[in-house]
Parts: C-alpha cells; structure tokens; sequence
C-alpha cells in the first residue's frame, strides 16, 4: 500500500484514502469535498487525523497511511499502515456496543463512550497493512 500523497482522495469505489504516515512535519488539508460533506485531514509521523463537517472521525498515534475508509450507518471498514503500532480513536454513535475486528480476527464487543468515541490498539510494525471493521454489534 502506498501512503496518500495527495492527502486525502476519493477511491473509484467511493470510499476515501488519506493520510501519510511519512511525512516528518505537519500537513493538511481542509474543505476537501466529498459526497456533500466537508473533510478535513492533518497528518505526518506522529500523527493522522480526519474530520468530516467539522465533527471528529478519525485519529491515530503515531501517524497512519489509510486506504478504502468507507462508513455506513453500521460502523466502519478500513485499511491501515504505519512504520510502528498505533492507537486509533474513531467517531461513532454514542453510548453504542460495537464488535471490533483486526486483521479478520474479532477483538471482542466494546462501547462508544458518552462523545461516541471508540478506541483501539492495532499492530502495525513489520505487518504491511492491516484490515479494520468497527461493526454495530
């Protein structure tokens, strides 16, 4: 998978690509137009994060590449890569379980806080890239 050097795109399938995990200082990209909404992406090294109208969507720690976001009103589905292991924080429903897969393999159920924020652990280093769904348990 290659990083995102455009910042953000929108993939033939619909879905959107954004972030670059090798960047060594900050970049950004705002009112980025996307199916009526507006996204807007910060990434480099340390971090990557993507809002949609303003509202939190995704972020992770250390920086992350990510190919084929799609959201639907169930959860979400991504593919993700960084040089190292990340904690990736997405926006959901509020107060909601979800189930929670890696790589294809289920991490359990867990629930969106009181902000609809989910947080999860993924093993990037030395992996390539790993598939993430958050599905509406």
């Amino acid at each position: 998978m290659a990083v995102v050097n455009e910042l953000i795109r929108i993939e033939a399938d619909g879905s959107i690509s954004f972030g670059n995990h090798t960047l060594t200082e900050k970049a950004k990209l705002e009112d980025f137009q996307c199916q009526g909404d507006l996204l807007k992406v910060k990434t480099y090294s340390t971090m990557t994060k993507l809002e949609k109208n303003g509202m939190f969507l995704y972020e992770s720690v250390p920086g992350t590449s990510v190919v084929h976001f799609v959201e639907t009103p169930e959860g979400v589905e991504f593919t993700v890569e960084g040089d190292s292991d990340a904690q990736i924080t997405i926006g959901l429903q509020n107060d909601t379980d979800y189930e929670v897969f890696v790589a294809g393999e289920s991490m359990g159920t867990m629930t969106t806080n009181f902000g609809g924020k989910l947080s999860l652990s993924a093993s990037l280093a030395g992996e390539g890239e790993v598939q993430i769904k958050v599905v509406q348990a």
